[in-house]
């Protein structure tokens, strides 16, 4: 008895056969376990899938918009990126039955690379992280902080329920924060920040590391076109800001000397001058370190989409030094160790 084979039987054959060949035809990665796909295909096509590769001007066709000193939220559309991974998969498709194959494994491939998007970036001693695979948003942002500052700190949170000054080192796998799937400067100026899921907060901090010493900008007290820059007064018995903390008055802060005809550079005797006419700082002389100590920065953070930001701040300075050593103790201790090296 002769059977006819029909176009559709053939391709639904050709179905099951490749949903069969998914359940055995694995390759064990030792890091991650079980997978259909190759780990090497799995993380290229992560990669794809959090924009590796794609041309900056397919993200920002246009240089005003994305303007000098600005930031720019997006929202990742799936079906943009999934359309990316299915046709950098069609390369190796020739036949009919290569495309009906590829398209029966398609949704194992989808879900191991949904898992590999969380492994393109590990944070140090951090675990995998597995959940997720939902909508991808983020940032550009385009600044001079992003060059001046290339180690910068980017946070997203979930729920936001941490002050906006208050110092943190929650980890990325807490329920209130995101994890960042990318980030990556883009050019000297230009930062590219993907956070798996939508976050109510995102902070932007400059980096903890080094010691810091600057001035500060007085935005209600121009100067020449700009704006003054002063010095917050520190009580050198405490080591915390005079009050009030986030203004400037003349009992808390004194303007900074430039030297003449040079524009920026500080004159350091005079403003140490003015700083030891200070009652707060209570010392003349002024030692180095004391000195030292009213010059002392600390990172700021930006913080983006607070809605109970009453205070109205742009920053937040992190100004939580605190002395833990008198400063009699401290120097008895280092004519000590001079005095005897071996110590």
């Amino acid at each position: 008895m002769t059977k006819t084979i029909k176009s559709l039987m053939t391709m639904q054959a050709l179905s099951a056969a490749a949903l069969n060949y998914a359940d055995y035809a694995t390759e064990r990665d030792p890091d991650e376990g079980n997978f259909v796909v190759p780990a090497e295909l799995r993380h290229f096509l992560a990669r794809l899938r959090l924009l590796h590769g794609v041309p900056f001007s397919y993200l920002v066709p246009d240089a005003q918009l994305l303007p000098v000193e600005s930031i720019r939220f997006f929202y990742i559309d799936r079906a943009w990126t999934d359309a990316l991974t299915q046709g950098a998969l069609s390369v190796g498709t020739i036949s009919t039955a290569d495309r009906t194959q590829l398209e029966s494994v398609y949704p194992h491939i989808q879900q191991e690379v949904d898992e590999a998007e969380r492994l393109i970036r590990k944070p140090r001693s951090e675990g995998k992280l597995k959940d997720g695979s939902g909508t991808l948003t983020g940032f550009i942002l385009r600044s001079r902080v992003v060059s001046g500052w290339p180690n910068l700190h980017v946070r997203a949170y979930a729920l936001d329920k941490m002050e906006d000054d208050e110092l943190t080192n929650l980890a990325e796998s807490a329920p209130e924060r995101m994890k960042v799937l990318r980030m990556e400067r883009l050019a000297p100026a230009v930062l590219l920040v993907i956070v798996d899921g939508v976050p109510a907060v995102v902070h932007i901090e400059e980096p903890r590391q080094g010691i810091q010493f600057g001035v500060r900008l007085d935005p209600e007290d121009p100067a020449a076109g700009s704006y003054r820059a002063k010095v917050k007064i520190r009580d050198n018995n405490t080591s915390l800001p005079v009050p009030p903390k986030d203004d400037f008055v003349a009992d808390n802060s004194v303007n900074v000397p430039f030297r003449p005809g040079a524009p920026g550079v500080l004159n350091v005797t005079a403003l140490r001058d003015r700083l030891q006419a200070m009652p707060k700082a209570n010392k003349n002389p002024m030692a180095p370190n004391e000195f030292a100590l009213q010059l002392l920065r600390f990172p700021f953070r930006q913080v983006f989409g607070d809605p109970d930001n009453t205070q109205n701040l742009r920053y937040y300075n992190f100004d939580k030094f605190v002395v833990s050593l008198a400063l009699p103790d401290w120097q008895n201790q280092v004519v000590k160790n001079i005095a005897e090296p071996g110590l």
